[in-house]
């Protein structure tokens, strides 16, 4: 290895003694664009590339080549790159490098993306960074290993790039798959009998609105009993160890799904030496647990619990601990059907607060739940339960693919793993 003065966060300025420094105004040339959002097409027949991540679509092409776009102002400012390769229109605000001698395109989007919006921040003496000039990018020093290198580097990360794209879209139709589901089954459109799915004929008129003839509408205040939650804050809780865990609202708007496992969702512990009175917060399998505060309209959301198993978990700040007072549900049905329209809608209105949004127990009191037979809650429940552990199992993959993609950017680029023509080694020297 070779010490350099790359200075763009590029680990230790150490790079293989093979590989070469240059600017980019050495191999590259640099250009701007002349179009600007207004004249974006949705209906164009060429991609128009902007300030965002967002494609526009465009009638005309500015460019016709292969090159690395990057925001030059807004939000996208040092953030958003493109690689290009074909007729495209380009913002008047975003720059092209392209016409690369000697170097592969692909190779440099990825060394440039990883690197470039830290050399952006470090040029700027704004805390927020919103302005690319062109020197910013003319002057950066790029570490480019032998041509044939750069290209194998640079094939390795799109394929896991690939990957990740795969999986994503992959994600999103399950998703869509899932919440169409949840749209016929929790509204009562599609009723499950007998294992099989079967369009409802039968309907009633209720304060709910039309459900099918065979399911009831009963009020919250009519189905729970309600029981306090503690006021312990994050700083009062870890994810270490002790002998409690604790359901903190943020947690049931941002991480926790309608069904909590208990014994596969990370929940976080009150640190010891806090005094719990667990009799009084202490949650049960069948309990709905709501959020009554958010930023937003997501305030109300709901999880509810399950598989509790030896677990002592309490109801936690900003929350509304909701037991059943009897056996008319089956575990599921609460959690997946009070995080639907249907029943979540009825809360918009008694929401109060400009800045923070919540709602009280008194409030909803009143808010209707519709309870199917216990036999179509439970088949409703397992399909879904079934659909969210298959988006659960993808979701995990995904993540570990970019742990993948991460850990690859970080010992390719530069140069800690080398990848030649037969076989991937370690630089020897680090």
């Amino acid at each position: 290895m070779k010490q350099t003065e790359i200075g763009n966060s590029i680990a230790d300025d150490a790079i293989p003694e093979d590989w070469e420094v240059k600017t980019v105004k050495e191999f590259a040339a640099i250009s701007t664009g002349n179009k600007n959002t207004q004249d974006a097409d949705p209906n164009g027949i060429y991609p128009f590339y902007v300030r965002s991540p967002i494609i526009e679509k465009i009638n005309s092409f500015t460019f016709d080549t292969e090159g690395v776009i990057t925001a030059g102002d807004g939000v996208g400012t040092g953030k958003v790159f493109h690689y290009v390769d074909g007729k495209f229109g380009l913002h008047q605000r975003a720059y092209l490098i392209h016409d690369f001698s000697n170097v592969s395109a692909k190779y440099f989007y990825w060394i440039f993306s990883k690197n470039f919006y830290s050399r952006v921040h470090a040029m700027t003496a704004k805390t927020s960074v919103d302005s690319v000039r062109k020197e910013m990018i003319a002057d950066m020093l790029i570490p480019l290993p032998p041509l044939p290198e750069q290209r194998r580097i640079a094939q390795a990360l799109s394929d896991v790039d690939s990957l990740i794209t795969t999986l994503e879209k992959l994600v999103a139709k399950k998703t869509r798959v899932k919440q169409g589901a949840m749209s016929l089954l929790l509204s009562g459109k599609v009723k499950i009998e007998n294992g099989t799915f079967a369009k409802c004929t039968r309907f009633k008129q209720t304060e709910l609105g039309e459900i099918p003839a065979d399911w009831e509408v009963k009020t919250l205040g009519e189905v729970f009993d309600f029981y306090p939650n503690n006021t312990y804050s994050r700083d009062c809780l870890n994810y270490s160890g002790g002998e409690y865990q604790n359901i903190h609202y943020g947690d049931i708007l941002i991480k926790f799904p309608s069904v909590l496992n208990c014994q596969s969702v990370e929940i976080p512990y009150i640190n010891e030496g806090i005094r719990v009175n667990f009799a009084k917060y202490g949650v049960q399998n069948g309990d709905v647990i709501i959020a009554d505060t958010a930023e937003d309209e997501t305030c109300g959301k709901v999880t509810e619990i399950k598989n509790l198993g030896d677990k002592k978990i309490v109801s936690g700040l900003h929350t509304i601990l909701c037991r059943p007072k009897n056996d008319e549900f089956s575990s599921g049905w609460l959690g997946y059907f009070m995080n639907y329209s249907l029943y979540h809608d009825q809360l918009l209105p008694l929401i109060t607060g400009i800045k923070v949004s919540s709602i009280s127990k008194t409030n909803i009191l009143s808010t209707m739940i519709a309870i199917p037979t216990l036999a179509e809650q439970s088949a409703i429940a397992a399909v879904l339960s079934d659909m969210d552990a298959e988006i659960t199992a993808l979701d995990a993959k995904l993540a570990k693919y970019r742990q993948l993609k991460t850990a690859m950017m970080q010992q390719l680029l530069t140069g800690k793993i080398r990848l030649m023509e037969k076989e991937v080694f370690a630089c020897e020297d680090m």
